[in-house]
Parts: structure tokens; sequence; C-alpha cells
């Protein structure tokens, strides 16, 4: 009986392109969601140590909902690197200006902090309204 466990070698990995609809959906659920495909836990061949994921496409960002009061309580922020460089911005601010860099930031936040973090980022779409221009990859849809 052989016990080695199979790993997949980096030539081997194909990805397909799935697309993700967003709308009157929680910004959490389909965050996870996308950050499952972009690392690669759907399928059998799953290594920790590679980039086997998919490519996602989100769509309908502005459509998303945020439960309970997080429109108001929850606070975006980021700091220039200058004494008294913070900017704080509500949920509700960031939802009118640009959900679609809401959505990329949930998803970050589940990825991975390192190179191969960043390389599985690269890999995802995001789109406010329901175009996007990805249709030559002829992405199936992803249902959760």
């Amino acid at each position: 009986m052989n016990n080695t466990t199979y790993s997949i070698k980096k030539n081997e990995i194909e990805s397909k392109w799935y697309i993700i609809d967003a709308a009157n959906k929680p910004l959490g659920r389909v965050a996870t969601e996308a950050a499952k495909l972009l690392r690669g836990k759907h399928k059998p061949t799953y290594t920790p140590n590679l980039d086997n994921g998919d490519h996602v496409i989100i769509i309908n960002c502005n459509d998303m909902v945020l439960t309970g009061h997080k429109l108001d309580q929850k606070i975006y922020r980021h700091h220039s690197g200058y004494i008294g460089g913070m900017k704080e911005t509500t949920a509700r601010e960031m939802m009118a200006k640009s959900p679609e860099k809401m959505m990329m930031l949930a998803i970050k936040g589940m990825l991975p902090k390192n190179t191969l973090g960043r390389q599985m980022l690269k890999k995802v779409r995001i789109y406010a309204g329901s175009e996007h221009e990805n249709a030559a990859q002829k992405p199936e849809v992803w249902e959760f």
C-alpha cells in the first residue's frame, strides 16, 4: 500500500473562471466564497504552498448588503504615514463611493499575508454593476 501524499506540481495546475453575483448577499459571505475559490480550497488537489486557485469575477457589488448596524458602525481606517495622517471612512460612505474597494479589502483580509496572497489577489476582478469585460474567458456561475 502506498502511503505517500500526492502534491500537485506547478505545471499541472489548471485554473477556471467563476462569476459570483453579490446582489442582495452579505459582504462577508461573498468574500469568503471568493477567497475559497482564489486559494483553491474547493479542489481535491489543494496545496497550501501553491497558487492553484481559480479566477473570480464579482458583479453587482453596489447591491450587496451589510447586516445589523454595520453601515454606520463599521469604520475603515488607513494612515498616510505622516503625523495625524489617519483617515477614517464609515461603511456607508465607502459603499456610496467605491463598493469595489470594500469587497477587495474584505477578500484581501481572508488571504495569506505574503507573496502568495498578493499573487492570488491579482486573480479577482470586481465590478459595481452587472456588466463585466471578461466574457472571452467563458466564466461559470458559482452558486453558494
